[in-house]
């Protein structure tokens, strides 16, 4: 696999090949411009080579686990090698199951629905949606935000000291924040929810791009992914991790392949016996391409290794923090402060802008391709915002008062496959914008800014 290089004074750092690199997109200024995407925090462009991997494996696409013709046959091999890639990926333990599901958000109401009877969830009010709303059937205690990761163990501690010891309990926590890409101190959070009785899931969503995840040297009791986070095509997710709340737990789906034997009984009525392996909850055909896509991009992360990916990544964090730090009109969004180590994911907000308005003139005007709102985590940066959690945002106008507040944010991320001509563009445009102004004229249309015509 072919990938270009940066030194560094670490490593020299790769920069792997990703789909859309040379994709140009047209300017409302005149001409067209390499796209600069941005939103990796959203959606990672997929890997060259997990593309690569997919279309060679394509005219030998059959149905898993349902078939006796060779196709078949080869198909549910590569299911269920993907499925010990995974778990090789994530260090699970032995007796850990690796489910495939369509995504984090898809993985956490999985396990909300196998939660035990009167299960206690503890949850930061930081978390992604995803993390923050699958537990609606249970006892939610949410948690303040966090001002330091020490506060954040402590919190947990002093919530989990009032639980009811003898039922059964869960904690909620992200690995890296989608909105600060500040990290979070999972083994020390898994070391308390341990501590009291508690079980412990990790949302890696923005955690396993970025860095590598190990369920037993974190000690965490489940972790739930995406792949298109992980520069693999939508539409498929990874819940691992202990198997015995799963087992337990009726199937999250129920039909064909979660069953394993189905009578009907002399009243008229069906007895079904369900698997208790991840079949039980893989019910329906499988998403074969989506899960051997996942496996792809582990192994092409893996091989590329997470030393130099991680160094690389560093690079560019520094270029953006050290560029935005020149412009005293743009505050950095941060729970942990400046020195909190972190994955390349950058919120802010611009002094005098409307956060749409901004975002929408570094895609017309310099096709870069940001973020804003409030991230699918509301309450989080309503906290960073220290906005009234009841307020709507909307496209600002160019005239916007200097000093007014914006009621959202606009974040950048960025990862593997980022150049570093894509930040240092990003940089200019937005010195170039605080001090000249938009060069066009926006409206809303739909909830949005876009460029007036």
């Amino acid at each position: 696999m072919s990938v270009s290089t940066v030194a560094t004074d670490q490593a020299v750092c790769t920069q792997l090949p990703v789909l859309g690199r040379d994709v140009t997109v047209p300017l409302v200024t005149g001409g067209e411009v390499t796209y600069a995407a941005l939103d990796y925090a959203a959606s990672a462009p997929a890997l060259q080579r997990v593309w690569d991997d997919v279309a060679a494996y394509a005219p030998y696409y059959g149905s898993v686990h349902r078939g006796a013709g060779y196709l078949s046959q080869l198909s549910t091999d590569l299911f269920e090698n993907s499925r010990t890639t995974v778990a090789e990926f994530l260090d699970c333990r032995e007796d850990d199951q690796v489910v495939f599901t369509r995504s984090t958000t898809d993985s956490l109401n999985l396990l909300a629905a196998a939660l035990p009877a009167d299960c206690q969830v503890f949850v930061f009010e930081t978390e992604h949606h995803a993390s923050l709303l699958p537990w609606r059937d249970a006892q939610v205690t949410y948690l303040n935000a966090p001002r330091t990761p020490g506060e954040a163990v402590a919190a947990l501690e002093r919530a989990l000291s009032h639980r009811d010891p003898q039922g059964p309990a869960l904690v909620c926590v992200t690995g890296a924040s989608n909105v600060t890409g500040e990290l979070w101190p999972v083994r020390e959070l898994a070391a308390a929810a341990h501590a009291h009785g508690a079980r412990i899931v990790l949302d890696a969503a923005q955690l396993a791009p970025h860095h590598p995840v190990s369920v037993r040297d974190l000690d965490v009791d489940w972790v739930a992914f995406s792949g298109h986070k992980l520069y693999a095509p939508f539409g498929s997710g990874v819940l691992a991790g202990r198997s015995d709340w799963l087992r337990a737990a009726e199937p999250y789906l129920a039909g064909g392949g979660a069953s394993r034997k189905v009578s009907r009984r002399t009243d008229g009525g069906v007895d079904v016996e369900w698997h208790e392996s991840a079949a039980r909850h893989e019910a329906g055909s499988p998403n074969v391409i989506g899960v051997y896509s996942i496996a792809s991009a582990c192994k092409a992360l893996t091989e590329a290794g997470f030393d130099t990916l991680v160094a690389r990544e560093q690079h560019l964090i520094e270029t953006v923090r050290a560029g935005l730090a020149e412009v005293p009109e743009v505050r950095v969004l941060s729970l942990f402060g400046d020195d909190a180590p972190r994955v390349g994911v950058i919120s802010f907000v611009v002094e005098g802008w409307n956060s749409s308005h901004f975002a929408a003139a570094l895609s017309a005007e310099y096709g870069i391709g940001v973020r804003d709102g409030l991230f699918c985590a509301h309450p989080l940066v309503r906290t960073l915002l220290g906005s009234d959690p009841q307020t709507q945002g909307e496209c600002g106008a160019p005239e916007a008062a200097p000093g007014e507040k914006s009621l959202n944010a606009i974040r950048v991320s960025f990862g593997a496959g980022t150049p570093d001509e894509h930040v240092e563009r990003f940089v200019r445009a937005v010195k170039e914008l605080v001090r000249d102004g938009a060069k066009w004229n926006y409206r809303t249309q739909d909830g949005r800014c876009v460029p007036a015509v």
